[in-house]
């Protein structure tokens, strides 16, 4: 016996999570962003070894890239500070009562941690400096 729900696409794709939940999401994406930068790093530094010369340039110039250094950076802090709140809670399991304040606490760490450093990049990568 199957369930007769007649959910549309639209809907089934809207998020009804917790906050909670988006910064499991978020954790784990930025972790495999981690993981893939990494990856990438070793690579190139393996092909800039191996071959040189032109591949040396386009690396630099895609590493130096504001755009990518954002992510990056978005993808290195948001997972340290998400990944040291889920540490307090699990060293004081009492901090479990007071999940949604901390993750109020780590956003408010988060975004201005984040968007000086984002300000500066934009600014430095569209205007020059």
């Amino acid at each position: 016996m199957s369930l007769s729900r007649r959910v549309s696409l639209r809907q089934s794709l809207r998020y009804r999570g917790q906050p909670g939940m988006l910064n499991w999401a978020l954790h784990r994406v930025t972790g495999l962003g981690i993981v893939a930068f990494v990856g990438m790093h070793v690579t190139a530094a393996f092909g800039l070894q191996q071959f040189g010369g032109a591949l040396s340039a386009g690396v630099t110039a895609f590493y130096e890239s504001w755009p990518f250094q954002l992510v990056v950076y978005f993808c290195i802090l948001f997972h340290a500070t998400n990944g040291a709140r889920v540490a307090l809670m699990d060293l004081f399991p009492g901090l479990l009562r007071y999940q949604h304040e901390l993750i109020w606490l780590q956003w408010a760490i988060f975004l201005p941690a984040y968007g000086l450093p984002a300000f500066v990049l934009i600014h430095t990568g569209l205007v020059g400096g």
